[in-house]
């Protein structure tokens, strides 16, 4: 009799087991999910930050705008990973501020492979960063 009883408890632990391992690998699938879009923001954000600091070296609005591009083409798959096709850069000045918007399309990052298993984060990236000139 006590040999049955212990084969009884052995099944109870693998049907624990078999409703337990899919809740964590949905755990764990959000986790890498999460975990690298937050990974290509905080990219992102240093690809904003430093194409407004390559925008400082601008006279005028216009060239402004195509150093913070051409910084965005050049860095923006070493920085991020992604081709910098993907980018779309904003550049807005005046006299005491420098903005740039960088958006970001991150809908083909084998990152988000799994998102269609999580709560899927925004297919778009985007980041501000803005560069006092004067008015202090």
């Amino acid at each position: 009799m006590g040999q049955l009883v212990s084969r009884r408890r052995g099944g109870v632990a693998a049907v624990e087991f078999a409703i337990i391992v899919p809740l964590l690998m949905l755990v764990l699938a959000s986790i890498v999910v999460w975990g690298g879009w937050l990974w290509l923001a905080q990219g992102v954000q240093s690809l904003a930050s430093e194409s407004a600091r390559a925008a400082l070296g601008g006279l005028d609005a216009t060239e402004r705008r195509s150093l913070a591009r051409a910084y965005v083409a050049d860095q923006g798959e070493a920085v991020v990973g992604l081709p910098a096709e993907r980018a779309v850069v904003d550049v807005t000045s005046n006299s005491s501020v420098i903005r740039v918007d960088v958006r970001y399309d991150v809908a083909g990052h084998p990152i988000l492979i799994l998102s269609s298993l999580t709560p899927s984060p925004p297919q778009v990236i985007t980041r501000t960063a803005i560069i006092r000139t004067g008015g202090y």
